[in-house]
């Protein structure tokens, strides 16, 4: 806890509050360290960036865009953020369930998924920097040739079937729109009212459909969660292009992760097995662009 009370005291509000005052319990997190701290009645989440993640998050943009989301009334209240660092302080939201692949089987959470992105995606307005699956891929893999990591074998053969994607996506460019980018399903907080999503650290500028490709890979949606997800997000039935497109991503999200993995593995993260998480994500994008529909999303996404 001491290193939870040196961060409480950068913090202006806490200035002068004893340590004994706060109420600390800790709720993990995999690169960050993430702590619920109740103090004179007050909850809050507190989050102390992890070791590292300054070589490949924005802190800066992060703060701009995490301010949008709040504007945009999809984000929790922001009270404190230090971009050198990326501690940050927020509201905690209480009687919100945090999600899970599990929770997510309800479709009425999955709709309210689909509208909170719809909110941020037609807000208006734009985040402070792009996110570009490929050109994020060439910088992780930059990053890690700098480090001499060691990638799965047969990522040659999948990065050359992925610069088919990227191809085809640019056939037809999507306009940019402010996206989180990271929607893990322990980002999502449902009070069965509202949705909240929280954690901007890769937000950025991108196609919306990565949104919803991401999520359903994250959480682990089958072919029923994504109709709904796409009906919910769409009012009706989806253009087959943009199911096209949010297929392309949700093979293009776990080739992404499967080098991030491999980040978290020269840099000793020690939360998991790292590696055998990369692998798994490694081998569900080999999986899922080598199914027989997946040929025809491709086409579909051209199209239009």
């Amino acid at each position: 806890m001491n290193e939870v009370h040196q961060q409480l005291s950068r913090i202006p509000r806490f200035a002068g509050t004893p340590p004994e005052a706060f109420a600390i319990k800790g709720l993990g997190g995999l690169t960050n360290k993430n702590y619920k701290v109740i103090v004179d009645g007050e909850s809050y989440m507190l989050r102390i960036a992890g070791e590292g993640t300054g070589e490949y998050i924005d802190r800066k943009a992060e703060a701009v865009n995490a301010k949008v989301a709040i504007e945009a009334d999809v984000n929790v209240e922001v009270l404190f953020f230090e971009a050198g660092n990326g501690l940050q302080l927020t509201r905690f939201i209480e009687g919100a369930a945090t999600l899970d692949a599990e929770r997510f089987k309800n479709m009425d959470s999955v709709a309210r998924a689909a509208r909170a992105f719809r909110k941020i995606h037609s807000c208006g307005d734009l985040f402070a920097n792009e996110f570009n699956i490929f050109t994020m891929v060439d910088e992780y893999l930059v990053l890690l040739k700098k480090k001499g990591a060691r990638i799965p074998d047969g990522y040659e053969e999948v990065q050359a079937e992925a610069e088919a994607v990227r191809a085809a996506l640019a056939t037809r460019p999507a306009g940019l729109v402010p996206c989180h980018c990271d929607p893990v399903a322990e980002n999502f907080l449902d009070t069965g009212e509202r949705m909240y999503i929280v954690d901007w650290e890769y937000a950025g500028n991108n196609d919306p459909m990565w949104d919803l490709g991401a999520l359903s890979v994250e959480a682990e949606f089958d072919a029923d969660q994504d109709a709904a997800l796409m009906e919910s997000y769409f009012e009706g039935q989806p253009p087959a292009d943009q199911v096209g497109r949010m297929v392309m991503y949700k093979a293009m999200s776990d080739l992404l992760w499967t080098l991030w993995a491999v980040i978290q593995v020269v840099n000793e993260n020690p939360v998991e097995d790292f590696r055998a998480y990369g692998l798994g994500r490694f081998e569900r994008c080999k999986a899922l662009m080598a199914s027989p529909v997946f040929a025809g999303h491709l086409v579909a996404a051209c199209d239009g």
